[in-house]
């Protein structure tokens, strides 16, 4: 068996614009900055992947436009293998993301462009890729009948299949049951299981729910509390790293679920690769940014060393 990662996602261009508040409906502010740069989960995750040292392959569809020269050129730097279709008639996603000045919390819209139209012929166009890899990734951008059809092709083809549901939707029946790990953060835990999630208590409680629903094993993600792991046998809270003050936090689910797709990849136990995510999640956040941020497999190291 191979060592592949294998993700299934949207790319979308990131704008960030930074201020001191978000303006309310009808209001013009001034912002304090502005940035362009690559996003889009599932690219975002692939790229935090490879940088960590996984061997990483991106199925998605693009435009012929320049985010989609943007994309490339992000894949090319992080060592990222593109599998993708490009198409003139529509066009690359972007994404607007504000960020609170104050905090680096952020609020963000996403429009996943021709990756909204990603198909189930498309998926089955990959079924080689998709069935022969290690760990197989996806999350909710692009059209949900497709990465519904990618995890039962991982599945069946002997992959760890992780599903990060976000952004928050309804799942058809069975889905969760094709997944060993499901990542999603507090209010995305609170979207599958109904259980509101304030606390590492909280989580544990979501996390028995969506072990009931199916999945291998849960990992709430909990933002600067770290993370809640629970595989049916063992609930461990992995409490978060601190790499310095944090700048924006836009990619940090992204940083964890790549660093913890990478760290399942070469063997690390799940739990050590719960933890890994974590250290990537908490270098990600001291930068601005999102595929920019991620760190590399020696920064990574260096903070576990320190602090794990």
């Amino acid at each position: 068996m191979t060592q592949d990662i294998v993700v299934l996602g949207v790319f979308v261009a990131d704008t960030s614009y930074r201020a001191d508040r978000a303006p309310r409906m009808g209001e013009t502010i001034m912002g304090n900055s502005f940035a362009l740069g690559p996003g889009g989960k599932g690219s975002n995750q692939a790229v935090a992947a490879a940088r960590v040292g996984g061997n990483v392959h991106f199925i998605t569809r693009l435009g012929r436009d320049p985010f989609a020269d943007m994309a490339l050129a992000t894949w090319d730097r992080a060592g990222v293998i593109p599998k993708i279709t490009q198409h003139g008639d529509s066009y690359t996603g972007a994404a607007y993301i504000f960020v609170e000045e104050a905090t680096g919390d952020n609020a963000i819209i996403v429009c996943p462009g021709v990756a909204g139209t990603i198909s189930v012929a498309d998926i089955d166009a990959r079924a080689d890729l998709i069935g022969g890899a290690t760990v197989f990734m996806t999350q909710l951008e692009q059209p949900m009948a497709a990465a519904h059809h990618a995890l039962g092709l991982a599945r069946a083809g002997g992959a760890v299949t992780i599903l990060n549901p976000a952004p928050a939707a309804d799942l058809p029946a069975g889905m969760l049951g094709l997944c060993d790990y499901v990542t999603p953060n507090e209010s995305e835990a609170e979207g599958l299981t109904g259980v509101s999630v304030a606390s590492v208590e909280q989580a544990t409680q979501a996390a028995v729910a969506l072990l009931g629903a199916g999945v291998g094993a849960a990992i709430i993600t909990l933002g600067e509390n770290g993370a809640l792991f629970h595989d049916g046998a063992v609930a461990v809270h992995v409490p978060a790293f601190d790499a310095g003050p944090v700048v924006e936090t836009t990619g940090a689910g992204d940083a964890f679920n790549g660093g913890f797709a990478a760290a399942l990849a070469r063997g690390d136990a799940p739990l050590q690769a719960v933890r890994f995510g974590c250290a990537t999640a908490a270098i990600s956040v001291t930068r601005p940014g999102t595929a920019p941020s991620m760190p590399d497999l020696a920064e990574v190291r260096m903070l576990l060393a320190a602090q794990g």
